[in-house]
Parts: C-alpha cells; structure tokens; sequence
C-alpha cells in the first residue's frame, strides 16, 4: 500500500483543488511540490501527466491531473 508522505499528500491536495484541468509543471513547482514527488503519484496511479502544445512558437507544457484512484485515496486519507 501507499503510504503518502506530507508532501505528496499537499500535491495531490492542490491538484484536487484545481479542477479537471489540474496544474502545469511549472505551477506545481511554484508551490514548492518537486518533480520526485510528481513522479510517485504518477508512478502509484493518483495523477496523470500530459503533454500540450501551446503559442507559436509552440511550446511544450505538462500539465497533470489528480486521477480518480488519486481522488478516492485523499477522501480515504482525510477522513481517516
């Protein structure tokens, strides 16, 4: 089983808070979550990562998104 750390639970808390949009990479980076931590939630299935095209010229932006595995282990979390 998973067991989230305080950063990893703050990540995936701002990521539920954003929407079905959910937050770039460099938002996340921003609010001081770093990409290790990025990595595990996408490693153990509670967030997402892709990859978009933006603006000319076009830039890459990756952008992830709280999963609905993500969303049901932070419910969990908190209520527990």
């Amino acid at each position: 089983m998973f067991v989230f750390d305080a950063y990893q639970r703050r990540a995936l808390a701002l990521l539920a808070r954003s929407g079905h949009q959910g937050m770039t990479e460099a938002q996340l980076l921003a609010h001081g979550v770093s990409a290790a931590t990025m990595g595990a939630l996408v490693e153990a299935g509670f967030a997402s990562v892709s990859a978009e095209r933006l603006g000319r010229p076009k830039i890459e932006i990756t952008r992830v998104t709280i999963t609905t595995a993500g969303q049901r282990r932070l419910n969990t979390e908190t209520i527990a």
